[in-house]
């Protein structure tokens, strides 16, 4: 009773300072980034006084229960007093995951409270942040400056949230700001599908394509994946946009079989999220039955880090994704710390050789012995091999000469429109050796 609040049953301001002291002394030990997070209701007072403090304690139960179910794992929530509460978010993986989680709590205080007596509140909060090591390394240092930050975004306006540093304020401006332009891309159709050919390396002809997600924003500028893709990934909108993806790109594949072009395996890329939600094997069917395409014409790319983080799980989803019939492919290969004893478990038909290793194989020994022993490891495994990036015929002379299979990269052609890929299966272009 001494260290938790009697109303919220959270940690108090004591017993939250100590547990901040010890993620100190973990972040220190491991050198990892955390976070304070000082939270203020905005117009709690006015509850307060306009229905009494019975009212006012149900609506910081209530809170309280609504913040701790945006917690992750590792995260611990107290109550300072009053209407203030404190949030360490440990470990961070980068700075701006702060803003993340301040945003999730602001969204989540700007729902509707309904409480007892009948009523439906709305409040809010204001949330200042500061960071270890960059704005302090004491639990004094870093809640001052997460107060002060509070402080400031009440300042600005309230509901919303600021760090203590001005350089981080403005970078997290920017990034929610494309956050919110990437939501309205999604809902006005900007972003476009590109399609890059792959190429059999013992023919020369385009045996297949990967789909690849554009955006081009209604000023007419191009904004690259390695800006929004990243983006949608920690803001959950990358679930629309793969779904998207899946579902034009087979669209797509329909179009070109009813124009009498040749079946193509195109490639889609797969997240994270979309691999743990537990339903992607039906979206692929139904996407699959839509159109009726083949299921073997259409790929679903994976990553290593994605299938590492529950092996067992990974497989058990694989296993659903090959009963539908398409085929998987495991991206970036070499990149990642796979399980050999998981690989030969996984059911995968190719490996993909990250194109940071197809650069360098005639630069840098290391790059070639890594693609020599991918490749060989495939071919005892029996699957496909894919060299990406390839953009010189010395590259092309080394996977040829190694037994690769296909490669894709700008040596045959970048990603293009569908229509003007298209026209390459039409032309018959061959790769020039």
């Amino acid at each position: 009773m001494a260290h938790h609040d009697p109303l919220t049953k959270l940690p108090n301001r004591s017993l939250a300072e100590s547990r901040l002291e010890q993620e100190l002394e973990q972040a220190h030990r491991h050198n990892q980034q955390l976070s304070v997070l000082f939270i203020d209701l905005d117009r709690f007072k006015q509850v307060n006084d306009s229905f009494g403090h019975l009212v006012g304690d149900e609506l910081l139960v209530a809170v309280a229960l609504r913040l701790n179910e945006r917690l992750r794992e590792g995260d611990t929530l107290g109550r300072l007093g009053g209407d203030e509460f404190i949030l360490i978010a440990s470990p961070l993986q980068e700075k701006q995951d702060a803003a993340i989680i301040a945003r999730d709590i602001i969204n989540a205080l700007s729902e509707p409270f309904n409480l007892s007596n009948g009523v439906e509140v709305f409040i809010g909060g204001s949330i200042g942040i500061s960071l270890f090591p960059g704005d302090g390394k004491t639990v004094a240092d870093l809640t001052k400056n997460a107060d002060a930050a509070m402080y400031l975004a009440k300042e600005s306006g309230r509901n919303q949230f600021s760090f203590y540093t001005s350089e981080l304020n403005a970078d997290a401006r920017n990034k929610l700001e494309m956050e919110n332009d990437l939501r309205r891309a999604v809902l006005h159709n900007e972003l476009l599908i590109h399609f890059q050919p792959k190429v059999d390396l013992r023919t020369g002809i385009i045996c297949g394509a990967e789909a690849l997600a554009r955006w081009q924003n209604p000023e007419g500028v191009w904004i690259t994946p390695s800006q929004f893709i990243p983006l949608a990934e920690k803001s959950g909108v990358i679930l629309t946009i793969g779904n998207w993806v899946l579902e034009q790109t087979c669209a797509q594949m329909r179009l070109w079989l009813d124009a009498g072009l040749p079946a193509v395996c195109v490639a889609v890329n797969v997240s994270s999220r979309q691999f743990r939600s537990g339903y992607l094997d039906k979206l692929v069917a139904a996407a699959l039955d839509k159109f009726k395409i083949p299921p073997q014409c259409l790929e679903l790319e994976l990553t290593e880090s994605m299938l590492m983080h529950e092996p067992d799980r990974a497989i058990a989803t694989m296993g659903k994704l090959k009963k539908v019939g398409v085929k998987l492919s495991l991206d970036d290969f070499g990149t990642g710390y796979s399980n050999f004893g998981y690989l030969r478990r996984f059911p995968i038909d190719s490996l993909k050789i990250d194109q940071s290793f197809v650069q360098g194989v005639t630069i840098r020994s290391e790059d070639a012995m890594i693609v020599d022993s991918i490749i060989g490891l495939a071919q005892r495994m029996k699957l496909r091999v894919i060299g990406e990036g390839v953009e010189t015929r010395e590259q092309l002379a080394y996977l040829s000469t190694r037994g690769c299979d296909e490669l894709q990269g700008f040596l045959f052609s970048k990603a293009v429109p569908a229509d003007d890929f298209a026209a390459l299966l039409k032309s018959g272009k061959k790769l020039e050796r």
